[in-house]
């Protein structure tokens, strides 16, 4: 499997534990331990300040991502670039966000170092 596809299905895979309640889990695994989450609302987040905020984080309902970018950026360094569109409640108002996410490969496979969101107006 190519990286893009692997790091696409590893975002998926975010977006699905999420969406499940289980993002806590999948993040507090998925990042390196010096990661940093950018967040829409202006927070920057490490490791465990993203663990604590999922805990209690009540799950998306659904997501849908579009016009995904593969940057290879080094050998075991590359980033994804896409827009998001996510709801809790209701389809038709959805968070939207352009969204990055910089993944280092590690001995035990990508681990994402980089992540941020830059909400998109209405």
């Amino acid at each position: 499997m190519e990286a893009f596809d692997e790091l696409l299905d590893l975002e998926r895979s975010g977006w699905n534990a999420l969406c499940s309640g289980a993002g806590a889990d999948f993040y507090g695994s998925t990042m390196t331990a010096d990661g940093r989450m950018v967040l829409a609302n202006g927070v920057a987040l490490d490791r465990e300040g993203v663990v604590a905020s999922l805990v209690s984080a009540p799950p998306w309902a659904g997501y849908a991502l579009s016009d995904v970018q593969f940057l290879p950026l080094g050998d075991d360094v590359a980033a994804l670039v896409y827009t998001a569109r996510a709801w809790r409640e209701d389809p038709e108002a959805p968070f939207k966000a352009l969204m990055s996410s910089t993944y280092l490969r590690s001995p035990e496979g990508w681990r994402l170092a980089l992540y941020q969101q830059t909400p998109i107006p209405d």
